[in-house]
């Protein structure tokens, strides 16, 4: 008898020590409202995995990854995820506003959740209009005291592989620097483009409704320009705020314009998302037409311009749809 409950220990035991041992994969469900694809697609580096989403906006799947930072897509949307063997994540998220509804849960939710807090902080630094019109030497004053509330919100994530360590504070690095290069553009886009000043004019270009649109058909009407395009992730994020204004300004004396940059081989595309997204205001194809971006020194997009009734520059950077600066902007105005 001793020796069959001795037995029966061992098993136990070794049952238990089985249960215990770590497992080599990530586990990876959750939710997505509204989502935007019927899979998820996780990127980093040569990693590639996709996961099969259901009608019910449902999904379960494993993973197994080399501990670190990944990207993970619903369509265009895309937000950075911490995955590493052994950890079980949940996620649920909105499609319709992606990056304010993003959330992670279970006990490995942490890192995840900073980097979404991370995205999140990010866009507030870019949409501060305040922080862009300080004095350079307050603004140099600002900008250090970001970063050193972006370090120390990070120090506070425990364990976190060296790797991943190395890699995010250098992300911290560099979106510091660029905040600083964009202020410096934005100076120079003042003294290059000042408020008040004739706006550059684009000609003939594609309106989806049909016919040809030029920026001199919105004399009398103050202008909001849109220069997006339909592979870029950032301005399809701005499509549902820029929707929203539309709405709620649309018997205003103000038009929304939107200038796909998109290439001859993404026409057909463009035309598909403008039905499919169901965009709003004045939708233009531009087939990449330099001259009306080049004036405006555009480095990159989205970019935003407002222009007043008389056809001069009221702001050559304008704030996204998504700041609330833009409001504030238009209630000077009185739109």
């Amino acid at each position: 008898m001793k020796k069959l409950i001795y037995a029966l220990s061992i098993v136990v035991l070794v049952m238990s020590c089985k249960e215990e041992a770590p497992k080599d994969y990530v586990t990876l469900s959750g939710i997505i409202t509204n989502q935007n694809s019927d899979s998820l697609r996780i990127y980093s580096g040569k990693y590639k995995k996709r996961i099969d989403v259901k009608a019910d906006g449902t999904f379960s799947d494993t993973l197994k990854v080399a501990a670190g930072k990944y990207i993970l897509y619903d369509g265009t949307e895309a937000a950075y995820i911490y995955l590493k063997n052994s950890y079980n994540l949940q996620i649920s998220v909105d499609a319709h506003d992606f990056d304010a509804t993003l959330n992670y849960t279970g006990v490995d939710a942490e890192p995840s959740n900073y980097l979404a807090k991370w995205t999140r902080s990010q866009n507030e630094v870019f949409d501060d209009a305040p922080m862009f019109a300080l004095e350079k030497s307050k603004f140099d004053e600002k900008l250090s005291e970001i970063n050193k509330s972006f370090k120390e919100n990070f120090n506070k994530i425990q364990n976190l592989d060296t790797t991943f360590v190395t890699q995010q504070n250098s992300s911290i690095d560099n979106f510091i620097n660029f905040i600083s290069r964009r202020y410096d553009d934005k100076k120079t886009l003042d003294l290059d483009l000042p408020k008040g000043s004739p706006s550059p004019k684009f000609v003939d270009y594609e309106n989806f409704a049909g016919g040809n649109t030029s920026l001199d058909d919105f004399m009398g009407s103050y202008v909001y320009i849109d220069l997006w395009a339909t592979w870029c992730g950032p301005c399809i994020a701005q499509i549902p705020y820029l929707k929203e204004l539309e709405k709620e300004y649309h018997d205003k004396n103000i038009t929304f314009v939107s200038i796909s940059t998109d290439s001859d081989s993404a026409y057909e595309t463009w035309k598909k998302m403008v039905v499919e997204k169901e965009l709003t205001g004045v939708q233009l194809y531009s087939k990449r037409d330099p001259i009306f971006s080049s004036a405006y020194k555009v480095k990159g997009i989205p970019r935003f311009i407002l222009i007043d009734p008389s056809g001069n520059i009221v702001s050559a950077d304008a704030p996204r749809p998504s700041s609330k600066y833009l409001k504030e902007l238009f209630d000077e105005l009185s739109i």
